[in-house]
């Protein structure tokens, strides 16, 4: 007979198996949208279970837009917070902290984003604040300078991590001259080129209302934020900058390895990759399916193959990395010297399983599971939900593109599934960048492609 116990259990899971079976879906919470008369871009999300607020300003101003000046989007970004109307960058700083109030910029490929996040009852004082360092950056000469400096002992030590300068090595391996390969932090041969008169012209150019949304999301009152936002904002004047994008041109024609040198390396970092897809692609939720399998978690093919089985390193993974126009793949891992080209060719016939093998019903099944599961809890705070609305607006995507995602899930059948991994995940003219000591594996990595070898320090 069953202990007392273990019927409880089983009770309890039927119970749970039962209540998740009739859960909806989930769907993006409902928020509402206008546009002020100077072009700006509003959206409200009012959620109401804690009280605070978060705001984001978005603005189409990325790396992409940097020309030759490689890490100037991301210095403007950081510039606006070094002082304000007429409060210095310090004032700034004591009152933020004083009310509990945070505040952050970054920087993306296509994108920058100023955010702040702070209690509603400080609704009053921090969001005229936050304008002002939106809309009235002092962009002090002295904070500047203080700056860059730090930035630019950032970067140098940087070039000591080869995984800290790898991803961007790729993108300029696989896009070329196309601004999707212009690396967001820079350089510090580029940055330290920055003068703070190229920082004012690119705010000027780049942050303008009708190149920018306003996001909230969080506990307030809405007639008194319309109000608000249209005191604060509506007086911003300016055009959306009128330029023209580089054609994202196909993928090189040939297989091409950049070997960078690190001399005093005793380990091997590489990434394996190609041709990518746009972040709005049809397939877009099939992909991220299916890369689940290959190496988006621990228990993918190729964290199985190199980590567990092999022992050939601590983990392997693999990422699309996709923009508005376009994108790339990358398998990345690393690996002691002595075994590079044993790791860099079992991750390479993992890889291959996709054509040769395929994925199987088991293992598709328990990646649909797996990524379903970790869908809803990306939306749960107010910053998340600001964040994907801003992907959201960025990017041009409806409201399918959440709501959908688990009918598309759902919807994904092994038929399916194959043929998409071996349409969509680049197999020909695979692109590779290994970092490591180039002396002791310079002749095996000519075998891979046509090699190209830079100092890590260049």
């Amino acid at each position: 007979m069953k202990s007392l116990t273990h019927i409880i259990f089983s009770i309890l899971i039927i119970l749970f198996i039962g209540s998740t079976s009739v859960n909806a879906a989930f769907k993006i919470p409902k928020y509402e949208t206008y546009t002020l008369e100077n072009g700006l871009q509003v959206y409200l999300m009012q959620q109401s279970e804690v009280p605070m607020v978060n705001v984001s300003l978005v603005v189409k101003s990325g790396a992409m837009h940097d020309g030759k000046l490689f890490g100037l989007a991301n210095l403007t970004g950081e510039a606006l917070q070094f002082g304000s109307g007429k409060l210095s960058k310090t004032e700034i700083e004591d009152q933020l902290a004083f009310l509990g109030a945070e505040i952050n910029s970054n920087t993306s490929t296509e994108m920058s984003f100023l955010n702040i996040s702070f209690m509603t009852k400080d609704t009053d004082i921090i969001f005229p604040l936050f304008s002002d360092i939106a809309l009235k950056p002092s962009f002090d000469e002295t904070e500047f300078s203080k700056f860059k400096k730090r930035f630019l002992a950032q970067l140098e030590q940087r070039k000591e991590s080869p995984r800290g300068i790898i991803g961007d090595a790729f993108a300029r391996l696989y896009f070329g001259e196309h601004p999707y390969g212009n690396p967001v932090s820079g350089n510090d041969k580029t940055v330290s080129k920055i003068a703070l008169s190229d920082v004012k012209s690119f705010y000027k150019n780049y942050y303008t209302p009708k190149n920018s949304a306003l996001i909230v999301v969080g506990d307030f009152n809405k007639k008194s934020w319309i109000k608000s936002i249209e005191k604060q904002f509506s007086q911003w004047q300016g055009d959306a900058p009128k330029e023209k994008l580089m054609p994202l041109n196909s993928s090189p024609n040939q297989s091409n390895v950049l070997l960078i040198n690190k001399g005093d390396a005793i380990e091997t970092t590489f990434l394996i990759g190609g041709k990518g897809i746009s972040a709005n692609h049809p397939d877009a939720v099939a992909v991220q399916v299916i890369n689940t399998i290959l190496g988006g978690r621990f228990t993918s093919w190729l964290n199985d193959e190199l980590r567990v089985n092999s022992g050939l390193t601590y983990g392997a993974r693999s990422n699309f990395n996709s923009y508005q126009y376009g994108g790339n793949f990358t398998i990345s891992t690393f690996t002691k010297t002595a075994s590079t080209f044993e790791a860099l060719d079992l991750a390479t016939k993992t890889y291959m399983r996709i054509w040769e093998k395929g994925i199987d019903q088991e293992t598709l099944s328990s990646a649909k599971a797996y990524v379903k599961g970790r869908f809803p809890p990306r939306y749960e705070t107010s910053g998340q939900l600001a964040s994907l609305l801003a992907r959201m607006w960025s990017l041009s995507l409806d409201d399918s593109y959440i709501n959908s995602f688990e009918t598309n899930v759902d919807s994904l059948d092994i038929e399916k599934a194959n043929e998409i991994a071996r349409r969509l995940f680049p197999k020909d003219n695979l692109q590779y960048v290994l970092v490591g000591k180039a002396d002791d594996i310079r002749e095996n990595a000519k075998t891979y492609g046509k090699l190209k070898e830079v100092e890590i320090k260049d």
